[in-house]
């Protein structure tokens, strides 16, 4: 399910580990939120996944009920599941998110330094903005964990 997230924006992470999410994304937020927003663990790459609450509780429950055998998916589930973050959240005035200190140094987030959020349709990515430069001339960045012969049950998780 989209939501219409789309664009990238150069945002600074405040003193406090903190981001304020563009106010273009207002409405969206409002309408797909549900009172919170949840933050986690990329399975692939160091950075981070934001989901707005409507749609965290719909990735999480596909999650939830896969079995833990595999450990593939057993991988998956400790990155996303066990590094979620989910706050309350409400889009008004100024939309800021803290940035827990564990996945801001997962995904190499300083204090005071220019990070990437990218609208990806139902979710953001917020990458380390050199990091993104780095992906973005298609060169491979250091903790990429691009993963081979994914069962199926995790391929038609949208995450």
């Amino acid at each position: 399910m989209s939501l219409g997230i789309y664009g990238s924006s150069t945002l600074t992470l405040d003193t406090k580990g903190r981001i304020v999410i563009p106010a273009r994304y207002r409405e969206l937020l409002r309408k797909s939120c549900e009172g919170e927003i949840a933050i986690t663990k990329d399975p692939q790459y160091p950075a981070l996944i934001i989901y707005p609450g409507k749609i965290w509780k719909e990735i999480s429950q596909k999650f939830e009920v896969l079995g833990g055998l595999n450990q593939k998916v057993r991988s998956i589930q400790w990155k996303v599941l066990g590094n979620a973050s989910v706050t309350e959240f409400e889009a008004v005035e100024r939309m800021t998110i803290l940035v827990p200190q564990i996945l801001r140094d997962f995904a190499e987030l300083a204090i005071k330094q220019q990070v990437a959020l990218i609208g990806m349709g139902s979710k953001f990515e917020l990458w380390n903005q050199e990091n993104w430069d780095k992906k973005q001339s298609g060169l491979q960045i250091p903790g990429e964990d691009l993963i081979d012969d994914l069962p199926l049950t995790l391929e038609e998780i949208p995450f």
